[in-house]
């Protein structure tokens, strides 16, 4: 039996640098796409300053870009909603940063409350309300950048028998964050 450990017989990787890949200046995987939507969402002092609330329309403001994305910070005061809608070839990360929003979809009604996060494939047909009494702040991660935002009939979330959603247009609850 041998005694030495895996790290005695290979050495340290980090003694072989070349061996190590280079961090990567931009996400690249949904994964990376959800880190970068937490991390910016813990740190308040890059966004918080730059909201704004708007009664008469739904305010927005483009954070950043990066080769292919765009991150979006969006003010919701209450009754604002977005409308039933998809997000044409685009996938997407949305992250409640403040309040709490309902998401309807054809399987039924959420609330994403501050620290939520859904992830989306192109195709996926929502609306997102705020319903609350108080202001809400959202972040959106869109991959490739946001070039339509198609608005669709109320009738697409009311009927499951109708239109059903295909699986690979699902949203998914990040695991390990609160949703509701």
């Amino acid at each position: 039996m041998n005694s030495d450990s895996d790290l005695q017989i290979a050495g340290d990787i980090l003694e072989v640098p070349h061996l190590l890949q280079p961090p990567r200046e931009h996400p690249a995987t949904v994964a990376e796409f959800v880190g970068l939507a937490r991390s910016i969402a813990a740190d308040r002092a890059q966004w918080e300053h730059l909201v704004r609330y708007d009664t008469a329309s739904r305010w927005y403001h483009r954070l950043r870009t990066g080769p292919g994305y765009e991150v979006w910070l969006l003010s919701w005061v209450p009754g604002q909603g977005s409308g039933p809608h998809d997000h044409g070839r685009s996938s997407g990360v949305l992250t409640v940063l403040d309040g709490t929003l309902t998401e309807r979809t054809q399987r039924g009604t959420r609330a994403l409350r501050a620290g939520a996060q859904r992830v989306f494939a192109p195709g996926y047909v929502h609306e997102v309300v705020n319903d609350a009494l108080e202001p809400a702040v959202s972040l959106h991660v869109y991959y490739p950048g946001l070039t339509e935002m198609p608005m669709l009939p109320q009738s697409r979330l009311r009927s499951t028998e109708e239109t059903p959603t295909a699986p690979h247009c699902e949203a998914r609850t990040v695991p390990g964050v609160m949703t509701a």
